[in-house]
């Protein structure tokens, strides 16, 4: 099967998941509000610059999840959906993946977003398979770390590579659609790379190379 991979924020969705997802809770006043939300402000920034530390922002972002219950957290994704992530879905973006999937590809979501946040957003909107760091869960509980190679910049690329050794799955023929100059790495490995509203960076590099740049904003 053809793979049609897709990042997620910025791209089928029209913001952020993980930037909202700490918006959410300082909002909620689950976090130190003023500390949380100055942190949050800028690791954004440095990812929107290319700049950032993975491992450093993990670590920030999956410390909320050691102060709750299973049951809360899924009540509290529940909510996080229905205020901050509908919202961001796309019409277009829904169009493209169905596109796809009429074509019998199959349609693979790679993200650096944590996959406590992605994986439901993975579902809503059809995707057959999720890459996204994963976070470690010991009896249940979250302990705030990380397990294995985070899917950021040259991460998703090897994180790919040893989902295709472990599914069979092929490059050939193989689509990836990104707004950021943080996923080149994969854009430069696929058969059709594809920007979508893109970054001024990867605008540029799509504009160089002759790669299509397409909008899904409604």
């Amino acid at each position: 099967m053809t793979l049609a991979i897709f990042d997620l924020d910025g791209t089928l969705l029209s913001g952020d998941s993980d930037y909202s997802w700490g918006q959410f809770l300082v909002e909620k006043g689950l976090v130190d509000t003023q500390v949380y939300q100055a942190a949050n402000d800028k690791f954004f920034k440095q990812y929107q610059a290319g700049t950032l530390d993975i491992h450093e922002y993990l670590a920030f972002s999956l410390a909320p999840l050691k102060d709750f219950s299973a049951q809360e957290l899924t009540q509290l994704h529940h909510d996080f959906m229905v205020e901050k992530v509908q919202p961001m879905m796309q019409q277009k973006a829904a169009e493209l993946l169905k596109q796809h999937k009429e074509q019998g590809h199959f349609l693979l979501l790679i993200t650096a977003t944590n996959q406590f946040v992605t994986g439901p957003i993975s579902e809503a909107l059809g995707m057959d398979h999720i890459i996204a760091p994963v976070p470690e869960v010991i009896e249940g509980h979250y302990t705030g770390k990380v397990v294995g190679v985070p899917s950021f910049q040259a991460g998703k690329v090897t994180r790919l590579n040893a989902w295709l050794a472990e599914t069979g799955h092929s490059m050939e023929g193989s689509y990836f659609y990104s707004d950021s100059r943080n996923d080149l790495p994969l854009l430069e490995l696929v058969t059709h790379p594809v920007a979508v509203d893109a970054d001024d960076t990867l605008s540029q590099i799509a504009s160089e190379r002759g790669w299509p740049h397409i909008s899904l904003r409604d």
